[in-house]
C-alpha cells in the first residue's frame, strides 16, 4: 500500500466512524497483486448518517469536488461515483473516489457482511471489499482492469493452493483468466468443475484440457461483460453530461 498520504486518509475515515470498505488499486496491493494508484477508492453505506460522517471526513482531508455529481444519495444510489481531491496537509492532491453502487455488485450491507479484515501496522483491522466482489467490480471496459483480474486470481491460487477451500475452488473456477491455469484446476478438480460447466460453459474446454480454445472462450467473455459495462454507463454519462452543461455546482 502507497505509505502515509493513504494512512492519513484511511485513519481518517476511521475517526469519523465511516462504514466504508477500501476498493480499487490499494485494495489490489492489499491482495498481492502490485499496482501503484494515488488514488483511494471506497465503497460507502449510502444513509443519511452514514453520509454525514463521510462528508465530516471529507472535510477534515479538505477533501474539495472536482467532478459531477455531488456527493448525494441520489447520485449515489444511481451508480455514479463522486470524486474528490484532498488539500489537508500531508495529503495533499491525494484523489478520493466514492460509490455505493457497483455494476453486478450486491448491495452493500452484503458486500459488508463478506468483507475482508486485514490488519496493518499502525492502523488496525482495515475493512476491505473481499475478493470475489473486487473482482466483480473490476469487470469493467477499461482496459486495465483485465490484467488486473488475472494477477488478483493468479495471487489468490499461489497463496491457497496448497490447502484451499471449497469456495476457494469455486471462485478460481468461476473467475479464473489464465487458461494454463484454469485447465489444470478443471484437471485436478474435474468433478467440481463439471458441476460448474452449466454456469460457465467455457469450462468444457478447461476439462478437455483444450487451453487454445479456451483462450478463444475467455476472449469473448471478457468482451460481453466490457459491452455489459458500456451499455450500464451509457445513460449515466449522459446525465454526466447534463449536469456539466447546467454547471451545476458539485459543492
Amino acid at each position: 500500500m502507497t505509505p502515509s498520504p493513504i494512512r492519513k486518509v484511511l485513519s481518517t475515515f476511521r475517526k469519523h466512524r465511516v462504514r466504508a470498505l477500501l476498493m480499487g488499486g490499494q485494495a489490489c496491493i492489499l491482495y498481492g497483486a502490485a499496482e501503484f494508484s494515488r488514488d483511494t477508492d471506497f465503497a460507502v453505506l449510502c444513509d443519511p448518517q452514514n453520509l454525514q460522517r463521510l462528508r465530516a471526513a471529507l472535510k477534515e482531508l479538505r477533501a474539495e469536488p472536482v467532478f459531477v455529481p455531488p456527493l448525494s444519495e441520489t447520485y449515489l444510489l444511481r451508480g455514479h461515483a463522486c470524486h474528490f481531491r484532498c488539500r489537508a496537509p500531508g495529503v495533499q492532491r491525494l484523489r478520493v473516489d466514492i460509490m455505493s453502487v457497483m455494476r453486478g455488485c450486491d448491495p452493500f450491507p452484503a458486500l459488508w457482511q463478506r468483507r475482508t479484515r486485514l490488519r496493518l501496522t499502525g492502523l488496525g483491522v482495515l475493512p476491505v471489499l473481499g475478493l470475489p466482489d473486487l473482482v466483480t467490480a473490476k469487470k469493467t471496459q477499461r482496459d486495465k482492469d483485465w490484467p488486473m483480474i488475472r494477477r488478483l486470481l493468479e495471487a489468490d491460487l499461489f497463496s491457497k493452493q496448497q490447502r484451499p477451500r471449497a469456495n476457494d475452488v469455486d471462485f478460481w473456477l468461476r473467475e479464473m483468466r489464465s487458461p494454463e491455469l484454469l485447465a489444470g484446476l478443471a484437471h485436478r478438480y474435474s468433478r467440481r468443475t463439471a458441476a460448474m460447466q452449466k454456469a460457465r460453459p467455457l469450462l468444457e474446454f478447461a476439462l478437455a484440457g483444450n487451453v487454445r480454445k479456451l483462450q478463444r472462450e475467455l476472449e469473448k467473455e471478457e468482451r460481453r461483460e466490457r459491452e455489459a459495462d458500456r451499455r450500464y454507463w451509457r445513460p449515466l454519462r449522459q446525465e454526466l453530461e447534463i449536469l456539466r452543461h447546467r454547471s451545476v455546482s458539485p459543492l
